[in-house]
């Protein structure tokens, strides 16, 4: 019944939604190699501006992990013109919000303000793309905000402990086993020619992907780019991106992770699969539906109706898959057993429940249902012009093209059953780590 009730509201919110929704987007590049993503929304007077590096906490030397999302928290120190802080200040006093964030494969910087703000924000932003001042004393305060950091989203959370150390089992030679916050031993020695070095490196116009969404002018978004970032010169010495690669994996890999602060016990695998590359996404979209047909949802999904529903053997399952990343990404599996169920028979059973789903293959409805869901899910996106423009810049940054971002709907409409079970059966043992996540009393 419930499949039913939600197979007639897929169809009937399917009636309801274009076939697609196209963006109306604008790209050009500056003389100095800066790539520039306008997005035209003209529904409200405000306007997002952000700007991507294609660098990131895996483009990091060794021994200092950590420095990309340091320099992050340092880039909201003064410049020449602009003091400590008057970056933040200035948006919030014209009514607008800003930040930053880190990734493996890039770094950006954004604000959201009113659309006659612009010029504004592209004349402070491309102050410190070039100009920043930095002393000894930034970096002491700095360094302590960012341990503090992990100290509170790190050392505090046993999952988080979990997945780190997974990830450095999951990948045996590639900078993504290393945690984007930092090692805590290398953070501690991090400095300011550190800084600088990475700063020096990557921080230039030709390292940088600039996108403005919102109700803005493409012309006039052009005029203003090449004012401000435009004469700003490009790093002659920057590199195409050298990034260590993965050795053959021959064998599968298992840790038992204990934590007392551990309530519930849980069994989580991931393994090495292929990302979202330009040009060839259909491998990332077939992988894509797997994730979301097997544990997406949390009440639909295949794991979640013989798991939770049929079998009553977990309380909770998921499966999970990012493909924007610049080099070969995980897949996901995860089960939480209802108590008396060990952690070993929990792991059985999500076998067994992937494997039955294989051998019955897709219900058609069910894949129908999800590419109505995701194709939905896409076009209300464009309703948010910041989820928008994160859209762009995070396939840009990692390596994918406008036109791969526009494809994408339609790549995803085109999947097949063969090609969900063709994809499924790039989840090899001996390419993963299984983790057993218990308290210090629980039992295995």
């Amino acid at each position: 019944m419930l499949r039913l009730m939600t197979l007639c509201l897929s169809v009937a919110l399917t009636a309801a939604l274009p076939a697609r929704a196209d963006d109306t987007v604008t790209t050009y590049q500056l003389d100095n190699g800066m790539d520039v993503v306008v997005i035209e929304d003209h529904r409200a007077p405000a306007v997002v501006h952000m700007v991507w590096y294609r660098a990131g906490s895996a483009d990091e030397e060794a021994g200092t992990s950590g420095v990309a999302h340091f320099l992050e928290h340092l880039l909201f120190k003064g410049t020449e013109t602009m003091e400590p802080g008057e970056l933040s200040a200035t948006v919030a006093a014209n009514g607008g919000t800003d930040n930053a964030f880190t990734s493996y494969d890039y770094t950006a910087y954004f604000q959201r303000v009113a659309a006659d703000r612009l010029e504004l924000m592209m004349r402070m932003e491309s102050d410190r793309m070039v100009n920043l001042q930095l002393d000894e004393a930034d970096i002491l305060t700095e360094r302590e905000v960012i341990i503090e950091e992990r100290n509170q989203r790190t050392e505090n959370s046993p999952g988080a402990l979990f997945n780190e150390q997974r990830n450095a089992a999951l990948y045996l030679n590639h900078r993504y086993g290393v945690p984007i916050i930092g090692w805590r031993h290398e953070m501690e020695t991090l400095d300011l020619d550190d800084a600088l070095a990475y700063y020096k490196r990557f921080y230039a116009p030709n390292n940088a992907i600039l996108v403005v969404a919102g109700d803005v002018d493409p012309e006039e978004v052009r005029a203003l780019a090449e004012q401000y970032y435009g004469v700003i010169p490009p790093n002659p010495e920057l590199e195409p991106r050298q990034r260590t690669q993965e050795p053959r994996h021959l064998s599968e890999r298992r840790m038992v992770f204990r934590d007392a602060r551990v309530a519930q016990p849980y069994v989580s695998r991931s393994y090495l699969v292929p990302e979202r590359d330009p040009g060839d996404q259909e491998t990332a979209a077939a992988l894509t539906l797997l994730a979301e047909l097997l544990g997406g949802n949390g009440t639909t999904a295949a794991m979640a109706e013989k798991l939770q529903f049929e079998q009553q053997l977990a309380v909770y399952t998921a499966a999970f898959y990012n493909g924007l990343a610049l080099d070969d990404t995980t897949f996901g599996l995860v089960i939480v057993p209802v108590p008396g169920v060990t952690l070993q028979e929990a792991e059985d059973a999500m076998d067994r429940a992937v494997q039955e789903f294989l051998a019955e293959g897709v219900d058609p409805d069910d894949l129908a249902r999800l590419k109505m869901q995701l194709r939905a899910s896409l076009i209300y996106e464009r309703d948010n012009v910041g989820r928008l423009a994160n859209r762009y810049g995070r396939a840009l940054a990692s390596g994918l093209t406008v036109a791969d971002v526009q494809d994408w709907p339609d790549i995803l409409e085109r999947v097949t059953e063969d090609d969900i079970l063709a994809a499924a059966r790039l989840l090899d043992r001996d390419r993963s780590v299984t983790g057993w996540v218990m308290g210090e009393e629980v039992t295995q």
